[in-house]
């Protein structure tokens, strides 16, 4: 079968949607489907199109759909679609209605949806690859921040959490990300200027933020939305525990009753929390075993097989 993958994200981009757009390329390819990844549907010949992000991609989801009404269309449904766009954006809200199946990334997007549309969405979570934990700095209980710099991600809230850290606290941050504007960049050199505990290392290759991961004591996901992060799908692959706001998308990923959540926006209960893991041996290691559970669902092989099973069930719409 020739599928057409939509993606907003450039190929240049290392966004969480262009990451997303190659590894399904890839495991699609290994099913044994031929697999274009594309912006945007220039009319070409394809028997499935799978689109990322409502909004970004309705112009060729709907495109593709008048030209080829009786042809399979997935719909992969980010963050900002979830939690944003598809409540008030009349594009993102008919390019729901045109899939013939929808995607979300974590067990608490469905809710989020109509039950017409809820019917025909299925739950995948994004795989990560293994990595290897390399052992932490002795002199410093360091936490890594993965993610672009941009105002749904609330980036700084965990350099703004270090003034209420004890003094004697070993915590030090390490912030991986492009700035996606001239006021986060600002931002992010004011705060390593004045706080010796923070250290922003902009955008690096994906080898190096995960060698970073791989040797940090603790993750922190900060985010106002997110529709399943993959760089928590990395942390829980690497064995190690995340630290995360209480938002649905978070919860969707680690789980009602994960022990690690914080309220949003709140730095000093942030603090609270990262200076409970590192101080406290038995609340460090509770935060470890839970990862450690969850870890199965981002196992490659499972989301693989969520991918052709849903595949398998689209196959009548060929005939």
């Amino acid at each position: 079968m020739h599928i057409i993958l939509i993606t907003p994200a450039t190929p240049r981009s290392r966004s969480g949607n262009r990451n997303t757009a190659v590894r399904w390329g890839k495991m699609l390819q290994e099913l044994g489907h031929q697999v274009e990844i594309a912006v945007g549907w220039d009319g070409r010949h394809a028997d499935l199109m799978l689109a990322l992000h409502a909004r970004k991609s309705y112009a060729s989801i709907k495109a593709y759909k008048l030209a080829h009404p009786h042809q399979p269309l997935i719909l992969a449904l980010t963050g900002t679609d979830l939690y944003r766009d598809i409540r008030t954006d009349p594009n993102a809200q008919e390019a729901m209605r045109l899939a013939d199946r929808m995607i979300v990334l974590q067990d608490q997007g469905p809710n989020e949806l109509a039950p017409a549309l809820r019917e025909k969405t299925r739950v995948i979570y994004q795989s990560a690859p293994f990595i290897k934990l390399v052992p932490p700095l002795k002199t410093r209980f360091e936490i890594c921040v993965i993610g672009h710099l941009r105002e749904e991600k609330d980036p700084f809230r965990t350099a703004l959490a270090l003034p209420h850290l004890p003094q004697d606290s070993r915590i030090h941050v390490v912030q991986i990300g492009q700035a996606m504007s001239r006021d986060m960049e600002t931002e992010a050199k004011k705060i390593m200027a004045h706080q010796p505990r923070y250290r922003w290392l902009g955008e690096v290759p994906h080898s190096t933020a995960q060698a970073r991961l791989a040797r940090s004591r603790l993750m922190v996901i900060s985010s106002r939305m997110e529709g399943g992060a993959n760089v928590v799908s990395e942390a829980l692959a690497a064995g190690v525990p995340v630290i995360a706001s209480h938002i649905p998308g978070n919860i969707g990923m680690m789980g009602k009753n994960y022990a690690g959540y914080y309220p949003l926006e709140n730095e000093r209960a942030l603090a609270t929390l990262i200076h409970r893991a590192e101080t406290d041996a038995a609340f460090f290691a509770r935060l470890k075993k839970q990862c450690a559970a969850r870890a199965v669902r981002v196992k490659r092989e499972t989301e693989v097989s969520a991918l052709k099973k849903l595949l398998m069930h689209l196959i009548p719409f060929l005939n």
